[in-house]
């Protein structure tokens, strides 16, 4: 039973690293649904890297920071499908080369770069792709739980994210005008991924996050690839322009007692 009518669409996979990514995990559920994925990465290397994970299936190569790069894509893609059914813009990059730097000391460079990579590709995928969506295609992009809460080791990647969060509104308000392409974005709390162990203190803060959750059990990656893959179904139509918080309860339990009083406990 095809229930989130996912059967014989096309999708545009981007952002794959390896089996830990969201993206890879999201491609997964695509293709048992009965979907084709197409795959973009970002090098020659990293197609390299993904031989035995892709095997079979159609990688294209496409670094974003290059727009010439984004209209070959999007011409070999138009040269082998008609239509698109949607995208998973699963693309971030932060240079921590510099250090674990305090915000009000975030080089300007790699701030910049980071918008570029993280934020500025969406918008630069959906306009080059817009003559191949579908009438009623559903982009869907990675963002995280919340921009609002300043972790020093997230450093300016959460501007980034708030940057992209309001992108998915302009995003939608735009396409709107001609036609009925979704635009969302996903909201997870953290996650084990290749791209977090980047982040200088991850994994302090990953299990803090854990001990946050209402379940006491942080988020699993599978969990927001089945949000990406109903944001990107038919079976979510009356969702656009929003973001979908997947943090198991975390944002709403800070003051659990666990939290606040750690040393104490329960009898």
């Amino acid at each position: 039973m095809d229930y989130l009518k996912l059967s014989g669409k096309n999708f545009l996979v981007t952002g794959v690293a390896n089996r830990k990514s969201v993206a890879w995990h999201t491609a997964k559920l695509l293709e048992e649904a009965g979907a084709t994925v197409i795959y973009s990465v970002r090098s020659e290397q990293r197609k390299e890297s993904l031989a035995k994970l892709l095997a079979g299936k159609p990688v294209y190569i496409c670094d974003v920071e290059r727009q010439e790069e984004i209209d070959r894509l999007r011409d070999e893609v138009a040269a082998e499908y008609d239509v698109l059914h949607g995208l998973v813009h699963s693309i971030a990059f932060a240079d921590y080369s510099s250090g674990w730097l305090p915000f009000h000391e975030t080089p300007r460079a790699a701030f910049l770069q980071s918008v570029d990579i993280s934020c500025y590709s969406l918008i630069a995928l959906a306009n080059a792709f817009k003559p191949m969506w579908d009438e009623e295609a559903s982009i869907v992009t990675v963002s995280i739980s919340t921009t609002r809460m300043a972790a020093e080791n997230y450093g300016f990647m959460a501007p980034v994210k708030a940057a992209l969060d309001s992108t998915v509104c302009f995003l939608a308000k735009s396409f709107s005008k001609f036609s009925r392409v979704r635009f969302n974005a996903v909201c997870p709390g953290l996650l084990k991924t290749s791209a977090s162990a980047g982040i200088p203190g991850y994994v302090d803060s990953y299990l803090h996050a854990e001990k946050a959750t209402l379940r006491k059990a942080a988020v699993q990656t599978e969990e927001v690839a089945d949000a990406i893959a109903f944001l990107l179904s038919p079976r979510s139509s009356g969702i656009n322009s929003q973001g979908l918080v997947i943090d198991a309860g975390m944002g709403t339990n800070y003051f659990d007692e666990s939290l606040v009083r750690p040393d104490q406990t329960s009898e």
